[in-house]
């Protein structure tokens, strides 16, 4: 039996992603049984393993279509590495993040890896370099615009109707038809994973879910319609729901995802209870792409600290879906 491609980028050199994703791969026993390839540089992946005392056979993959590939193979990207620069932003380490993902999401589109898995990249790096994309998700996004950012774990789902952007542009964005236009893609993308298993709850915007507009007008007139117009097209859907309690109340039950309105509003309550755990799932793509659910953690980079539970988890989720995923047309 051939198994599954798993590809993963190694995110930026001077954070933490290197060293989550070989003490993840360290820790085979919890990983499913899959062809893991790396989408970075030699140069990374040897200072790491040194840095951590790491025997992990990492061996160079010279064509990427082959079926009989190694367990842990590594593709050898262009990048302006010399050397590394660990904890803190800079250009060079933008640049060759950047390269790892790109050459990562091309393998992806072109079928030769199942499933991406996305060692995490600094923002501030990416702009160093000159990039214009806000991260993988608003990359993905210019390429797939139905795209949406996710976090999964086991007792706590949560999709963002808005990601990475400053909370006034946020607000303006929740609008009748823009919320219908999401719910839709969203149960589109969750029929695409498993069909009727999913119950989208819809998080108000103002205390209290507006207080029926005494504390706000936008769940009467923006986002009531728009859950309703849902309802009527079948969508298993419901709220707006007070936002201090919607995420307590979803916990534990697989089947339900919140809508979070805004970044934070979703990602304070994930985090809170599934920070180690969780995973970034991005919906939308004709393949399946998942992240932990940190960031680059400059402050302790290069110190063997970090903990790779969330990118053990990111690899796991990337397998059970690929082995369902129904990829759009």
């Amino acid at each position: 039996m051939t198994l599954p491609k798993i590809g993963i980028s190694l995110g930026d050199p001077g954070g933490i992603g290197p060293e989550v994703t070989l003490k993840a791969l360290a820790s085979r026993n919890l990983l499913p049984k899959a062809q893991y390839v790396l989408f970075g540089s030699s140069l990374i992946v040897q200072e790491e393993k040194k840095s951590l005392s790491s025997t992990l056979n990492v061996q160079a993959l010279k064509k990427l279509k082959s079926t009989s590939s190694p367990w842990l193979s590594l593709v050898e990207v262009k990048n302006p590495l010399s050397s590394l620069q660990k904890g803190s932003p800079s250009k060079e380490n933008g640049e060759a993040s950047f390269h790892f993902f790109q050459e990562a999401v091309k393998a992806a589109q072109k079928g030769n890896i199942q499933s991406l898995v996305t060692a995490p990249i600094s923002k501030k790096s990416w702009e160093l370099a000159g990039l214009k994309w806000r991260g993988h998700t608003d990359y993905l996004r210019r390429i797939y615009p139905q795209a949406i950012m996710s976090f999964w774990s086991s007792n706590i789902k949560v999709a963002l109707f808005s990601s990475h952007l400053p909370l006034k542009k946020a607000l303006e964005k929740i609008k009748k038809k823009n919320l219908l236009d999401f719910f839709l893609s969203v149960h589109q993308c969750l029929e695409r994973i498993q069909p009727g298993k999913y119950h989208l709850l819809v998080a108000g915007l103002n205390p209290h879910a507006g207080e029926e507009g005494f504390l706000g007008s936008e769940e009467t007139q923006e986002i009531i319609p728009a859950v309703k117009k849902a309802q009527e097209k079948g969508i298993k859907i419901s709220g707006p729901y007070a936002p201090d309690v919607i995420f307590r109340e979803s916990l534990n039950k697989p089947d339900e995802i919140v809508i979070a309105l805004y970044h934070d509003q979703g990602l304070i309550p994930f985090k809170l209870e599934a920070f180690e755990k969780g995973v970034n799932l991005t919906l939308g793509l004709p393949f399946v792409r998942t992240s932990p659910d940190h960031g680059t953690a400059f402050d302790i980079a290069g110190r063997g600290k970090a903990n790779p539970q969330s990118m053990i988890e990111a690899l796991n989720l990337a397998y059970d879906l690929s082995s369902s995923f129904r990829p759009t047309s």
